[in-house]
């Protein structure tokens, strides 16, 4: 990286740290106001930001499957009609790329999936195939391979419609809810979003339903091979090697497809029964079954194939929580793939806290207030297989019971210690309660996942419904690193045996160019950044070759202007490992990994606190549209608006801090920002 041919590129940028030792400096200097400055900005449009209750919740933007699916779910409810179909096509219009296909993420590849859904919705609103944009849709849909490679999700859609029958998806056998707990199929085996899936999949698909269209709305013209009922669909043909897990459960498909058309009795009426149960019983305390969109679309079909009409309490629940996604302005309408308020919140105190907001401020008070109310104390899906620990924590979105998570556990924790609210009782019990819960559902790898301990059986992964990259929740670098950060502020340090093993787990999953690979977030940077920051937090040795080599292989990938940016498209291509556009997030993780190995006075850190510095908003804020979040690698990612807010706030504050920079003083009310500064 050669920093000074940021000015040659763009004249009118000039470093406001000049690449200079910060000791140099004076504590009033240019430089030093103009972090201060950052800084007070970011709290103030920060803390404008919160909700009246104390939290913070930031758009979650997918990317168009959440509209088409939408539109498919309403179009197999019968509600051609409906208000909203019109204005949700034309979202997807606008997100149409240049090539004429729709992909996962901004500027990425053409996903057969995500297009030909796209596509089927835009016929069933009224977009005629005659339409030029429609026929470039077309016209790349082939190119790519046709509708027949779309994944099992897709299949049930278009199962459903008519399109295709039902032999050619994958079966989602009831019966799996009468599994005994000792099976490794039993739904305590998978993970957490693939059973609140599977049990509403699994009912729609006991029932079969068909919903007629007109032979003109169906999407014939998108195969390369016509879908012949009496053609062999790809799922029945077994694959090289023939000895594998995945024959084998092909094989295990044709079977219980011979069942279904066969032998189906009282069994499966018993089966069907439990999914209800189920399905059912999660509605409690919950924002949807799973709190996330899919199974929400699951259930309103399955409540419908169950009989319930759309007037009764279930069905009203169910839509209701489908409408609160809904995002609308004058002309079009978008849904979230679900709210991120814990996640936004704790992340917001996290940078504020770090950032000099007063512990006893209203705002952090409100903010520990909510998280509080917010506790799980309630046993979930998780404790049929660890009845013996203790519920704590804290779920993602706003009411989960079921599925409290370790990610934001952590930094829940993390987050309660920045406000004066932690020495109080009430936060102790907490505080207490999740520390306990976190550290018991460490795995016996001795790393951490999302929601559960020991979901890592490969052989499930063959399924064939398998193919949404998201059956299992294995323990990754990023989650523990995360946890030991947080260990780390509670005053854990090596000599733990558990924290021992985190640390083993991790430099197990080292990548041979010194990075680490980011499950939640894109990708290696945030991977990096996070491993770095953990291992620091607990008095890892940050001197230690491999903690070099990671800080090295970030600096690397800066780019000249100083600012970091890594594409989605790294999931499929290690080639882009480290490469993309810059962001103010993937900016914020790649100082503060570099921080936590070199130090303050490192020139690819000042290069980055510049980057940020000049591209900061007015108001305190940074602009960022690319996706850097990650919901299942090469299938589904995730742009969190509040990411561009609290990571460069917290990049810069504990660059500050590291520097020996005055933080702003910024005093809040409930109503105003005072600042005195």
């Amino acid at each position: 990286m050669t920093h000074s041919s940021t000015q040659e590129q763009n004249p009118s940028f000039r470093p406001i740290l000049g690449f200079r030792r910060p000791q140099e400096a004076s504590p009033l200097d240019e430089s030093s106001l103009a972090v201060t400055r950052a800084l007070g900005r970011s709290i103030e449009h920060a803390v404008s930001l919160q909700q009246p209750d104390g939290h913070w919740c930031a758009e979650l933007e997918g990317d168009t499957i959440l509209e088409s699916e939408f539109i498919l779910m309403q179009v197999i409810l019968g509600r051609w009609g409906h208000g909203t179909i019109r204005k949700s096509a034309r979202y997807i219009v606008n997100k149409q790329q240049d090539d004429g296909g729709w992909s996962n993420f901004p500027g990425g590849p053409t996903d057969p999936s995500v297009s030909v859904k796209a596509y089927f919705a835009l016929k069933l609103a009224g977009y005629p195939a005659s339409e030029p944009f429609m026929m470039r849709a077309k016209e790349r849909i082939i190119a790519v391979g046709g509708a027949e490679t779309v994944n099992s999700f897709t299949r049930f859609y278009l199962a459903a419609l008519g399109q295709i029958p039902y032999s050619h998806c994958p079966s989602v056998p009831v019966e799996i809810l009468l599994q005994p707990t000792w099976s490794p199929f039993h739904l305590s085996k998978m993970s957490s979003w693939t059973r609140t899936i599977v049990v509403p999949l699994a009912i729609v698909q006991a029932h079969r339903p068909v919903t007629p269209i007109p032979p003109e709305l169906g999407i014939s013209e998108l195969f390369v091979v016509p879908p012949d009922e009496n053609r062999l669909p790809d799922l029945a043909r077994l694959k090289w090697p023939f000895v594998s897990w995945e024959n084998i459960f092909r094989l295990v498909d044709r079977s219980v497809k011979l069942y279904e058309s066969r032998f189906l009795g009282g069994l499966r009426q018993r089966a069907i029964q439990a999914a209800k149960d189920w399905m059912i019983d999660h509605f409690h305390e919950s924002d949807g079954v799973g709190a996330i969109f899919p199974p929400m679309i699951y259930t309103c079909l399955a409540l419908r194939c169950l009989g319930y009409p759309d007037d009764s309490p279930e069905m009203i629940w169910a839509e209701d929580q489908l409408a609160r996604l809904m995002m609308e302005d004058d002309t079009t309408l978008r849904l979230q793939p679900c709210f991120s308020p814990v996640w936004d919140t704790t992340w917001m105190m996290i940078a504020l806290g770090d950032a000099g907001l007063d512990p006893s401020d209203p705002a952090m008070d409100r903010a520990a207030d909510w998280m509080l109310d917010h506790e799980i104390t309630q046993p979930g899906d998780w404790s049929i297989r660890d009845p013996q620990i203790a519920p704590g924590g804290w779920a993602f979105e706003y009411q989960n019971r079921f599925y409290p998570d370790l990610d934001d556990t952590a930094t829940g924790l993390m987050a309660l210690r920045r406000t004066s609210r932690f020495f109080e009782d009430r936060c102790q019990g907490a505080v207490e309660r999740a520390m306990a819960f976190e550290i018991k559902m460490q795995s016996r790898d001795f790393g951490w996942a999302a929601f559960d301990r020991d979901i890592n059986n490969p052989i499930l992964e063959a399924i064939p419904f398998a193919d949404h990259n998201a059956m299992l929740d294995p323990s990754c670098p990023d989650i523990t690193a995360r946890v030991l950060e947080m260990l780390g502020e509670y005053g854990y340090r090596p000599g733990e045996p558990f924290i021992e093993g985190a640390i083993r787990f991790i430099l197990a999953h080292q990548e041979p160019e010194g990075c680490w690979w980011g499950r939640w977030g894109v990708n290696y940077i945030y991977g990096t950044w996070q491993v770095l920051v953990g291992l620091a937090s607990i008095g890892f040795d940050m001197k230690d070759p491999r903690m070099v080599k990671a800080a090295d292989w970030l600096a690397s990938v800066q780019q000249d202007h100083g600012g970091w940016g890594e594409s989605c498209a790294s999931y499929s291509d290690r080639s882009q490992m480290g490469q993309g556009e810059s962001t103010p997030s993937q900016t914020a993780w790649g100082v503060l990994g570099i921080l936590a190995v070199r130090g303050p006075n490192d020139p690819a850190v000042l290069a980055g606190i510049d980057y940020l510095l000049h591209t900061q908003n007015n108001d305190g804020s940074w602009t960022e549209t690319e996706f850097t979040g990650t919901g299942f690698p090469k299938v589904f990612y995730l742009r969190y608006h509040y990411y561009p807010l609290y990571f460069p706030m917290m990049a810069i504050a504990r660059y500050a801090q590291a520097a020996g920079i005055p933080k702003p003083s910024v005093t809040t009310t409930t109503h105003s920002l005072r600042r005195s500064a």
